[in-house]
């Protein structure tokens, strides 16, 4: 499978790249645990359909610890008993957030307090521009049919 654009090879595309990353580094940088935001980058790329950032960000995952029983049960968080209520407040707010045009009403305000319950306001605009964030990457990756399975962690700093 090759990718229908590079979006390093094509100067457009890299730009793009460079200023979506630059509001990565905001979040990554936040006081919202990095576990959360892995799981939330990891939830919406498998409700999205993006093999390559869910192979990116499962593998980032177990790069830093994460369980394999945990990434496989990540589909399957309400049945799981290994995730804690802030992540499953996260993981909540995700779908929501993922699924918009499934829902008339948008994100419900139940999961909007689960979450604000966990996590302080700083926090909060971290998830939130997180979950807007990985949509926008699942959606170029998608889009441009990016194939997954060769990731290897850190390979971009």
């Amino acid at each position: 499978m090759t990718a229908r654009l590079d979006f390093f090879g094509n100067a457009t595309a890299a730009r793009f790249a460079k200023y979506i990353n630059s509001a990565g580094k905001v979040i990554s940088d936040s006081s919202l645990p990095a576990a959360i935001q892995e799981l939330v980058k990891i939830r919406a790329s498998q409700i999205n359909g993006c093999g390559f950032c869910t192979d990116m960000h499962t593998k980032d995952a177990a790069h830093a610890g994460e369980t394999a029983l945990r990434l496989n049960l990540v589909a399957v968080w309400r049945e799981a008993t290994v995730f804690t209520d802030a992540e499953r407040a996260a993981l909540a707010l995700t779908e929501q957030g993922t699924r918009i045009a499934d829902a008339a009403g948008g994100v419900p305000d139940r999961v909007w307090a689960d979450a604000a319950e966990h996590f302080d306001t700083d926090q909060l605009a971290a998830l939130v521009g997180l979950i807007a964030l990985i949509n926008a990457y699942n959606r170029m990756n998608v889009v441009a049919a990016t194939p997954a399975g060769d990731y290897t962690p850190g390979q971009w700093g």
